[in-house]
């Protein structure tokens, strides 16, 4: 009982010096949670696909009823605001160029003629592929527009669809983005605080000291992992509490299971930065090779691409990345109140990856060559 007794203290003092390292000064414990802070709330404002605010400019050379019917159902949306009404063709070029427009509407002059002869009458939509993702839902918004105008020109269809979205009743890309980030943004700087943590101690000459005390590798492994680890799930949970409270986007699933994944995970992603810590001979070195595995596991998340949409070799090499099972499981969680056997399976690969590299990285410790 002595002897274990020895042991955990000697673990929690190593720990106790590793929280102190990085909570000393004022400008520190700022850098490590400002930021989650200040990237959530970047992120729920500035980060959404949803069409809250299109520029449009019109040229119209009907000036029949038609045309005016139309512009008014898309001026009705709220989302469609008109930046000018053109007199010629020639000025269509420099609204979008100048990025006054995002679109520009061209209703030649025989539209409304065509309309009441029962013809087809073409509409041109001009769109800036600068800008693709909103230039493609504004199309759709238009079509849609022009979709029920057409509707209202002839009889009532037989079949009516009725659209109802389960866990997002509105669609907001926000409800899709901003839970995926208690998970992404903490992964960020947990990775860089612990690839940071060995390389720091050896430019500074004292892991080799650290080497010949009576702590074993793990003990070694455990002092640096829980401070990285702690300071994770605090940023995790400044995310969570800003999307809960502050973006008032609901919560619907258990609290514990939450975070019982999000603490695999963050054990995971320790692990990882850790054996680059341990592989890295400066803090340059770890910071160089962090910035090379952060830009693939982003990419590679699910994040902001379907990974079922990525190509089949590149849906492999996403099981060694704990944060596309990290993302599935907070998204399932704190949107569809999933349980422990829903998201098993996402545990699975997260287990795998903190039982690879935190062991790696102890091994590594003990025999990575100074």
């Amino acid at each position: 009982m002595q002897a274990l007794a020895d042991y955990l203290a000697r673990t929690l003092a190593l720990v106790r010096k590793e929280l102190l390292a990085l909570l000393k000064d004022r400008s520190s414990r700022m850098l490590l949670f400002a930021p989650a802070l200040m990237q959530t709330l970047l992120f729920g404002y500035g980060a959404t696909y949803d069409l809250t605010y299109v520029p449009y400019a019109v040229l119209d050379q009907s000036g029949g009823a038609a045309a005016t019917e139309l512009l008014a159902r898309l001026d009705g949306t709220g989302v469609f605001k008109r930046a000018a009404t053109l007199t010629g063709s020639g000025q269509i070029a420099g609204m979008i160029e100048s990025g006054d427009a995002l679109l520009a509407i061209d209703f030649p002059a025989d539209f409304d003629a065509r309309l009441a002869s029962r013809q087809q009458a073409p509409l041109q939509v001009i769109l800036d592929g600068r800008n693709s993702s909103t230039a493609a839902l504004a199309s759709a918004y238009i079509a849609s527009i022009v979709a029920a105008y057409n509707q209202s020109r002839g009889a009532a269809p037989a079949l009516a669809v009725v659209r109802r979205a389960w866990f997002n009743p509105n669609l907001e890309s926000r409800w899709n983005l901003m839970p995926a980030l208690i998970a992404s943004l903490s992964m960020l700087q947990t990775l860089m605080l612990a690839a940071l943590s060995v390389a720091r101690e050896r430019e500074q000459g004292t892991f080799d000291q650290l080497l010949v005390t009576p702590l074993t590798p793990l003990q070694i492994l455990i002092g640096k992992a829980l401070p990285a680890i702690f300071v994770g799930l605090i940023q995790s949970t400044i995310v969570f509490l800003v999307i809960l409270f502050w973006f008032k986007i609901p919560f619907s699933g258990s609290v514990w299971l939450l975070y019982l994944g999000l603490l695999v995970f963050t054990a995971a992603s320790v692990g990882i930065g850790l054996s680059v810590s341990a592989l890295s001979l400066t803090m340059q070195q770890a910071m160089l090779y962090t910035f090379m595995l952060v830009m693939p596991l982003i990419l590679l998340s699910g994040l902001l691409t379907a990974v079922g949409n990525m190509p089949r070799i590149l849906q492999l090499a996403t099981y060694a990345n704990p944060l596309r099972f990290a993302i599935d499981l907070v998204r399932r969680v704190y949107l569809e109140g999933a349980g422990f056997s829903d998201v098993a399976l996402d545990f699975v690969p997260l287990l795998g990856v903190a039982a690879v590299t935190l062991p790696l990285a102890a091994w590594l410790f003990r025999n990575r060559l100074a």
